[in-house]
């Protein structure tokens, strides 16, 4: 579910994730960079090229078919980067290229899952469609009428482009943990922890690790926001949105334990 920019998608755990969507602006920003990197690709190569062609000489028949070959791995390596350069990054890189990487923006499917190699490659087959007639002009009106800012490939590979935190920033937040203090989770306050609450930070806890990184650390903070208002436990008090998560659980568990 859109609603104005972001994306709400509600998890089995009936926790709301909510994803900022990624307007026209950034989008094409991501692409000017990816575009620009293309360039320089087909510079090397064409520079291959020349080396090659200009090598030596092509009037015997072995030299020909040496030529010929050449000419084909080349024209090979231009269509490559030309229509995989895009499909490739955003599968090795789980839904980002180098672009969108700059720009902090993801691609991820409807449901808020990682995007997979046949969603990649679909996607940006149909990039030729909405590059048509020039500049973009089907993906771009595509785009103006899409509540979530979706073109044409991503109406095909169920998909959408989101903004995220920089995982860096994420990463310092969780590395952390050793500095938080289980003071933040007071007994009296673990002690309030529902079953209903307990089972759901468990839930999360165990499927962390398979996670996405944006959507582990979204998650997190949602969790942890929506248990610590209710707790009266100040976000300031909470930094770490996992490790609080994972002390409460194990402050919950051990209250447990010893009734």
């Amino acid at each position: 579910m859109s609603s104005g920019d972001k994306l709400t998608i509600e998890t089995p755990e009936q926790t709301p994730l909510e994803f900022p969507l990624a307007g026209i602006g950034s989008r094409f920003l991501a692409v000017a960079i990816d575009y620009l990197l293309q360039l320089a690709g087909y510079w090397i190569i064409f520079m291959i090229a020349i080396l090659v062609f200009s090598a030596g000489a092509f009037g015997q028949r072995a030299s020909q078919r040496a030529g010929l070959w050449a000419l084909a791995g080349l024209i090979f390596l231009f269509f490559a980067l030309q229509y995989g350069y895009f499909a490739l990054f955003e599968t090795i890189w789980n839904g980002q290229t180098p672009g969108k990487r700059w720009t902090h923006l993801r691609v991820i499917k409807d449901s808020g899952r990682p995007i997979s190699a046949y969603d990649a490659i679909l996607r940006n087959l149909l990039r030729l469609i909405d590059s048509l007639p020039t500049l973009y002009a089907i993906g771009l009106i595509t785009m103006l009428f899409s509540k979530e800012n979706k073109r044409v490939g991503d109406y095909a590979a169920g998909t959408v482009v989101v903004h995220e935190k920089p995982f860096d920033a994420t990463a310092q937040n969780w590395a952390q943990a050793a500095t938080i203090h289980t003071e933040v989770v007071p007994t009296v306050q673990a002690a309030q922890l529902t079953m209903e609450e307990l089972q759901l930070v468990e839930t999360y806890l165990d499927r962390r690790a398979n996670l996405d990184p944006a959507v582990r650390w979204g998650m997190a903070r949602q969790i942890a926001d929506r248990i610590g208002r209710r707790l009266n436990i100040p976000g300031d008090a909470r930094p770490d949105s996992e490790k609080f998560l994972q002390v409460l659980a194990e402050r919950r568990r051990s209250m447990a334990r010893f009734r």
